[in-house]
């Protein structure tokens, strides 16, 4: 599994003009399932996400997190995250595990976090979304469950 966080100011997402999910300050994440995923990546970005501490403190320093100061969220399916661009011209999908499948462990995510006590909104699975996303900071990370950057 694999997600691009970003710390938002604010957020949204678009689905044919209506908003269907919308944030204040808190973090978007852009979240993408790959081939073999199962429950432990779904725990491990659910345990990441919440406890990530990438808020400042009142020294400016990134030791609070969207948990502590009870953040926001903005969660939205990204198969593209599993694209590979690395031959010819046209990214691959293949790593990107069938749309049912991911479904199901995109909203496992979705409620383990509001599970951990968290606001979240989401996107609208497999459509076309205009995601407008207010980056504070900029302050963006990469996660992946199988991989350590």
């Amino acid at each position: 599994m694999r997600a691009v966080i970003q710390r938002v100011s604010a957020a949204r997402v678009t689905v044919a003009g209506q908003t269907v999910g919308k944030i204040g300050e808190g973090l978007v994440i852009l979240l993408g399932v790959g081939t073999g995923d199962g429950e432990t990546d779904v725990q491990y970005m659910v345990e990441k996400v919440a406890n990530l501490r990438i808020f400042e403190d009142t020294q400016g320093k990134m030791n609070l997190s969207a948990f502590d100061l009870q953040k926001e969220l903005l969660v939205v399916s990204q198969f593209t995250l599993y694209g590979d661009s690395r031959k010819g011209r046209r990214p691959s999908f293949s790593a990107a595990a069938a749309p049912e499948v991911a479904n199901a462990l995109y909203l496992q995510v979705v409620e383990g976090l509001k599970e951990a006590g968290l606001k979240v909104e989401t996107g609208q699975f497999q459509a076309h979304m205009q995601v407008e996303i207010l980056n504070d900071g900029p302050v963006t990370l990469l996660l992946d469950s199988r991989r350590q950057f």
